[in-house]
């Protein structure tokens, strides 16, 4: 199979239905599966042998969506599940036991923080908050009961690239992996090229592409060698009572490096049921396949709009990997080379009343929570994806009363800058009341 992105949108994970020569992925719509006799059964519950038992563990079209993002992003194998909020969680619970911790960078969105910083805690896992600038403070942090580090590529709405390959060089002499929210930059960089051990990514934003189908996505490098830290990872050592005392990390070996994610999918995804609908796995699939395509547009777009906004007088800052300076734009050098995506954001000189103003003039982008879509979106998230957390936490992520996040889509640029503008100058008047239409 082709290494190249675009034949991989296309191709990988699928050929044509066996049955019917369907090219297309077919939507398998079933909870159930027939079992060839009753010694096919014992082995797929015993894990003889993987295959398709109920949909909640596996299904055929959510397979092929699997394979394909396994295979876009390098890795070995994936486990698709109800949104990427449940992935972000899922990812570390398959790891971090009650008592045990994880360190993450203080840089990002707002509902992973408010996982980690409450619910997470609520359920006996630790997480503790570290300056991506410095990686060391990963180290710094981290204990005998660390059983990971977490961050965000690109992170939202931050917008400074993680220090990928320095901070998972930290932690793989000493057994913690490092797990990437690639969610904002996939095909721009692919961590496990730098070190990463675990992905996460919501498949809701780029990757459908058509903010159509919520559903997220866990992917499993195969470059971490759990089975030599037997202290450090005991939730893929410990024997599993539901298994007959399987150990993970030594039962997984005969298919492959694929430890994590298989304990990923037959733990947490059959106990917690946060299954993926096929009919989301197939729409994300459509939106797959056209994915290198729009990527280039949206970081194309995304930078002349940058560009635009840094010539305005009501913009006192913008916020764009292209914009940046010392450490953070060598590491935007050294990671975003297929291009810096489709975020946006800036700082409104005006603060929260110009904020709100921008929002309210705004005529073609759309204001909603989301991003990745192909239409172009925007949203003030000090009031709205980062309100839960505090004034104090919120400047920690980078959200600032007066900052905005656009998400630029795929729509002429002339467009887009038309609706900015108008948007801008009514931001810049606080005098004058908005111009009803």
């Amino acid at each position: 199979m082709s290494k190249h992105p675009e034949t991989l949108a296309l191709h990988a994970g699928w050929r044509a239905d066996p049955a019917t020569k369907s090219v297309a992925v077919p939507i398998y719509q079933t909870t159930s599966y027939q079992f060839d006799d009753a010694a096919h059964a014992s082995r797929l519950f015993g894990l003889q042998e993987l295959g398709n038992i109920y949909t909640r563990i596996m299904n055929p079209t959510t397979d092929v969506l699997e394979k394909r993002v396994a295979a876009l992003e390098g890795g070995v194998g994936a486990l698709a599940v109800a949104s990427g909020q449940a992935a972000s969680a899922m990812a570390v619970q398959n790891l971090a036991l009650a008592g045990d911790n994880i360190v993450s960078s203080t840089d990002l969105y707002g509902g992973t923080w408010n996982l980690f910083a409450n619910t997470l805690r609520d359920q006996g896992i630790e997480v503790r908050f570290v300056d991506p600038a410095d990686p060391e403070a990963f180290l710094r942090a981290s204990d005998d009961r660390t059983r990971a580090w977490y961050a965000e590529t690109l992170p939202n709405p931050k917008l400074e690239v993680f220090p990928i390959a320095e901070v998972a060089a930290l932690g793989r002499p000493l057994g913690i992996p490092l797990i990437m929210d690639n969610t904002a930059a996939p095909l721009l960089v692919r961590p496990f090229d730098h070190g990463a051990a675990v992905e996460v990514l919501s498949t809701t934003k780029f990757l459908g592409g058509h903010g159509t189908s919520i559903g997220g996505i866990i992917v499993d490098g195969g470059n971490f060698d759990w089975a030599a830290h037997p202290a450090r990872q005991p939730a893929l050592h410990r024997p599993d009572p539901s298994y007959h005392g399987a150990v993970w990390a030594e039962a997984a070996k005969p298919m492959g490096p694929i430890a994590y994610i298989l304990k990923a999918r037959v733990t947490l995804l059959r106990d917690l049921g946060g299954a993926l609908s096929p009919f989301n796995a197939f729409l994300t699939l459509q939106g797959i396949e056209t994915l290198p395509l729009r990527m280039r547009e949206h970081s194309r777009n995304a930078e002349i709009v940058a560009d635009f906004l840094a010539g305005r007088a009501e913009v006192s800052r913008v916020i764009h990997p292209k914009h940046l300076a010392g450490a953070a734009a060598a590491r935007t050098a050294k990671y975003l080379t297929r291009g810096h995506g489709g975020l946006v954001g800036f700082e409104l000189a005006g603060g929260l009343e110009a904020g709100r103003r921008f929002i309210d003039a705004l005529r073609m982008i759309y204001h909603v929570a989301n991003i990745g879509d192909a239409r172009s979106l925007a949203i003030h998230p000090a009031s709205t994806t980062h309100s839960q957390l505090s004034v104090e936490d919120q400047l920690s992520t980078g959200v600032s009363p007066g900052y905005v996040r656009l998400s630029i889509g795929l729509e002429h640029p002339d467009d887009i800058l038309e609706d900015l503008s108008r948007a801008l100058d009514a931001s810049g008047d606080v005098a004058r009341p908005l111009a009803a239409e």
